[in-house]
C-alpha cells in the first residue's frame, strides 16, 4: 500500500504549492495529538492525507480534509479504499478544495468521486468571505465597508498597536472570554500550544496581538501558504472596545499574509445563508456564526461556498447509526 511518510509527504506537497493548509503534514501533526490517527497515500499523481477516527468496537470514520490533493485516477481511489477498508472505516468524507461557482457545481456520484454521494453535513464551516489581497493598500482599504475603514483608522489614533506574540497561556484565556461571549467552543490550551510550535517556526503563521498601553486586547492566529491565508482563530477581551482593536488587528494580520506572498485572506467562516438572506438578517441574529458576520463583512470579502461534502459508505448499517448518533454533533 503507497503510505508514505511525513517527510515524503512534505516533498510530494512541494510539487503543489497551493494545497490547503488542512492538508499539510504539521496539521495532520496537530490532529494526531488530539485524537486522530493520520495517513499519508500518494498514488501516482494524486495523494491525501487521511484523518482517522476511532469508534466503538475497533471501527473508525475517515476524513479527507481539503483534498484530495491533485487530480484522482482510478489508482488512488483503489487505494484509498485498500486503506479505508484496513482501517475499518465505516465510511470516508471528503471535502474537496474547491468552490462552488453557480447554483450548484456540487461533484456528482460517479463522475469525478466515484462511489461517493453528498454527504448531509460537512466538518467544516462550508461558507466564507474571501479578501482579495492584489492591488496596493489603499486599494485593499477602499474596498472595505466605510465603517469598517474608518474603525481601522480610529484604533490606530487611539493608540492601538499590533506586533507578534507568543503568549499562548493569554491567549487561550482570550479565547474562553471570547467563547463565553459569543457562544462557540474553545479548544484546550495544549491545542493552541501545539498549532504555534507545529506552523509558527517554519513562518506559516503567527500569533498578533492588539494592545493599548501594554494591555492585550485581541488576538487572532494567521496562517499563510501559497497564494492564500487563513483566519482560524481569534479572540477579544471586553475591555477598552471601544478602541477598536480587533479591526487594526485584521489590517495588520492582513499585511502580514500579503508580505508572505498571499493573495487572498480566507476569514474563514459565515452563516451557511446567501448574501441576500445574510443582509437582510445580520442586524438581529446573533446565533452560532451570525455573531461574527456583522463584523467580517465589513473587511470587503468576496462571499464563498466550499463545495458539498461527500461520503462513500462501506458499512451501510453502521453509517446509518453514526449519522442517527451525531446528528447536531461536530465531529472535532
Amino acid at each position: 500500500m503507497p503510505e508514505v511518510s511525513a517527510f515524503q509527504w512534505d516533498e510530494f506537497l512541494s510539487r503543489h504549492p497551493e494545497t490547503h493548509l488542512l492538508q499539510t503534514s504539521a496539521w495532520g501533526d496537530l490532529k494526531a495529538a488530539f485524537g486522530w490517527d493520520v495517513a499519508r497515500l500518494v498514488a501516482e499523481e494524486s495523494g491525501a492525507q487521511v484523518l482517522f477516527r476511532r469508534l466503538p468496537l475497533g471501527f473508525t470514520l475517515a476524513y479527507i480534509p481539503k483534498g484530495p490533493v491533485g487530480k484522482p485516477s482510478k489508482g488512488f481511489w483503489d487505494e484509498l479504499d485498500r486503506l479505508c477498508h484496513t482501517r475499518r472505516a465505516i465510511f470516508v468524507k471528503i471535502e474537496p478544495d474547491e468552490w462552488e461557482t453557480g447554483a450548484s457545481n456540487l461533484p456528482q456520484s460517479g463522475s469525478r468521486y466515484p462511489g461517493f454521494q453528498h454527504s448531509l453535513h460537512n466538518i467544516q464551516p462550508p461558507r466564507t468571505l474571501v479578501v482579495d489581497l492584489e492591488g496596493d493598500e489603499d486599494q485593499i482599504l477602499a474596498h472595505m465597508k466605510q465603517k469598517t475603514r474608518y474603525n481601522v483608522r480610529l484604533a490606530e489614533k487611539k493608540g492601538v498597536s499590533v506586533r507578534a506574540w507568543d503568549d499562548i497561556p493569554a491567549f487561550h484565556q482570550m479565547m474562553l472570554i471570547t467563547g463565553g461571549r459569543d457562544q462557540f467552543g474553545v479548544h484546550s490550551e495544549d491545542y493552541y500550544h501545539r498549532v504555534y510550535e507545529l506552523f509558527q517556526p517554519s513562518g506559516s503563521c503567527e500569533l498578533l496581538v492588539a494592545e493599548y498601553e501594554n494591555k492585550p486586547l485581541a488576538a487572532l492566529m494567521v496562517f499563510a501558504r501559497g497564494a492564500r491565508a487563513w483566519y482560524l482563530y481569534g479572540a477579544s477581551t471586553d475591555e477598552e472596545r471601544n478602541r477598536m482593536p480587533t479591526y487594526l488587528l485584521q489590517w495588520i494580520a492582513m499585511r502580514w499574509a500579503r508580505s508572505k506572498g498571499c493573495r487572498e485572506y480566507d476569514l474563514w467562516g459565515v452563516p451557511d445563508e446567501d448574501e441576500g438572506r445574510l443582509e437582510a438578517q445580520f442586524t438581529e441574529r446573533r446565533d452560532g456564526l451570525w455573531g461574527v458576520y456583522r463584523f467580517k463583512r465589513g473587511f470587503g470579502g468576496e462571499l464563498k461556498r466550499a463545495a458539498q461534502a461527500q461520503d462513500k459508505i462501506y458499512n451501510h448499517l453502521l453509517y446509518k447509526l453514526y449519522l442517527q448518533r451525531m446528528a447536531g454533533r461536530e465531529l472535532a
